[in-house]
């Protein structure tokens, strides 16, 4: 599949400046949004790359002054150029909070959970925005809306009918959920919380814009769903590691993302284990399962 363009004018009003950063995780790279003409607003500044600097600061126009940095959530494709940009051009950052605002304290400490992949723990933003929250010039407006569950302290923002839906939602692929910086509990609630409110269009942090939000919200929900009867299934026909499962359960996915595909494992089994549904071993603790990696 070929690339999109690296800087292209994405929705009225806003450009896409695409990082050079892809992977498997990324898809093409990290879509940094520039919302304005005169005081602009930088979406996801991405990695700390000299050629993306370069690429934002050339993209925002003659004339053009950035005002705000703002940012989903503070895994480090999002996050890591961030504070180089912020001290360049003079403008504060804004977040929900730092790595470990929405976080679930009560996982820390497990043996053999994991998680903390690409997490920016050096990361503090200068104004902190709570859900509801809106920052706005006269060009723009954005209201941010707390939406953690791939993160504790992601944020989707609302332009009108437009959601710049961060990681939460893309169309390429589902979200990676992984414990315990993610919750799959809090990213299902998120989901639910963005159906039924007039959106036509999300711009994620990965791939091309969303144009059927409903259905994607819908898709997602169902997919979620899915792989959680899949595992409750799967461990009522037999009793496996976490790694078992996922041997199992994505039988027909590239071994090379079954890691990715263990942190997803790992959330639906807490979910499960904290909704009291994992029948096939009720006496089983969050530590017992997890030291059986």
């Amino acid at each position: 599949m070929i690339p999109p363009a690296p800087i292209r004018d994405i929705h009225p009003g806003v450009r896409c400046v695409l990082a050079p950063n892809p992977s498997p995780m990324t898809y093409h790279g990290t879509n940094t949004y520039l919302l304005g003409t005169d005081r602009v607003a930088v979406i996801d500044p991405g990695p700390d790359d000299d050629a993306h600097l370069a690429a934002i600061l050339g993209a925002t126009g003659n004339g053009a002054q950035i005002t705000h940095v703002i940012l989903t959530h503070s895994h480090l494709d999002h996050s890591a150029l961030a504070r180089r940009l912020a001290d360049q051009v003079g403008a504060p950052i804004y977040a929900f909070g730092d790595s470990h605002a929405g976080r679930r304290s009560d996982l820390d400490g497990i043996d053999g959970l994991g998680g903390g992949e690409g997490v920016d723990w050096s990361f503090i933003p200068d104004i902190t925005l709570c859900d509801g929250e809106e920052i706005a010039t006269v060009e723009w407006r954005l209201r941010a809306i707390h939406t953690p569950g791939h993160m504790g302290n992601h944020i989707s923002l609302a332009m009108g009918d437009v959601l710049f839906s961060g990681d939460h939602v893309m169309g390429w692929a589902t979200s990676m959920v992984s414990p315990p910086d993610g919750d799959l509990r809090a990213f299902m609630h998120s989901l639910r919380k963005l159906q039924n409110r007039g959106f036509t269009r999300f711009l994620p942090a990965h791939g091309d814009p969303v144009e059927n939000p409903e259905t994607r919200l819908q898709e997602l929900l169902d997919h979620r769903q899915m792989r959680t009867d899949q595992i409750r299934a799967a461990l009522a026909e037999q009793a496996d590691t976490p790694m078992g499962l996922t041997k199992r359960i994505y039988a027909d996915v590239d071994p090379r993302l079954h890691g990715a595909a263990l942190r997803n494992v790992m959330a639906h089994l807490i979910d499960l284990m904290d909704r009291n549904q994992i029948t096939a071993a009720p006496a089983l603790s969050l530590q017992a399962i997890f030291s059986l990696r």
